[in-house]
């Protein structure tokens, strides 16, 4: 078999009710590089700034900030590994899980916990991605402690949802002389911890990828729609 390098955020893709075989198959012959999913690198930073805040507040006042008290009893934090040290192999599959945490913090216990940074609204049960983000963390809580950071007690997300109210907007907190400030309201929801139920989902990935022509797409795709739109525009020129 040739090995399957795969980030735990694409194996919760598998997790999804929505879940494509056609699109995962390409994602993975591909380099994950289609040309119509482009994640807006504005969130990307967003996340970064938020690690630097949380770091940064232990770092100066020696004390978490009040907003992740829902976490539990904090001490700490691990500046979290880039993705390249921060992985495992399933060798029942062949399978390399990567992935890189936002947030690693230490609890009083001696165990961690691993928090991922939304900068969305937060909406409870009723978030659409959260089986995508449950398998996400779960596959971090696999590999940290497969490399020995310590047991993991705790997944959680971070929501840092934008306070845009009318109110807010004209408050003068918010106006500065070079700009103008958006806060951020924290909302925190916990994630269940159950690495072992990533098996089922190492195994579908194996299979999938395994096949020698493309799969089949699900009913109604979204994406699939737009590839075959490329691939008629394609033909034409």
């Amino acid at each position: 078999m040739t090995q399957l390098r795969i980030s735990a955020k694409i194996l919760g893709e598998l997790a999804q009710p929505w879940f494509c075989p056609r699109c995962f198959w390409l994602k993975m012959k591909t380099g994950n590089k289609l040309p119509f999913q482009i994640f807006p690198g504005i969130f990307s930073s967003i996340d970064a700034y938020t690690k630097r805040v949380v770091h940064g507040w232990f770092d100066d006042l020696a004390e978490p900030p009040l907003w992740l008290r829902d976490i539990g009893n904090i001490v700490g934090y691990i500046d979290p590994p880039h993705w390249s040290r921060f992985q495992m192999r399933i060798q029942e599959y062949d399978i390399l899980l990567t992935g890189a945490a936002d947030g690693i913090l230490k609890l009083a216990d001696g165990t961690i916990a691993i928090i991922d940074y939304k900068t969305a609204k937060y909406t409870h049960h009723q978030d659409r991605l959260l089986p995508m983000y449950t398998t996400q963390l779960n596959g971090y809580a696999l590999i940290a402690e497969h490399i020995e950071m310590g047991r993991v007690s705790k997944l959680a997300l971070m929501y840092a949802q934008p306070v845009t109210d009318n109110e807010t907007a004209r408050s003068n907190v918010v106006r500065t002389d070079d700009g103008f400030r958006m806060p951020l309201a924290v909302y925190i929801h916990d994630v269940d911890l159950d690495p072992g139920g990533l098996e089922p989902l190492f195994r579908r990935a194996r299979v999938l990828y395994d096949l020698p022509e493309i799969p089949d797409g699900r009913q109604n795709c979204r994406d699939c729609k737009k590839l075959d739109q490329l691939m008629l525009l394609a033909r034409k020129l």
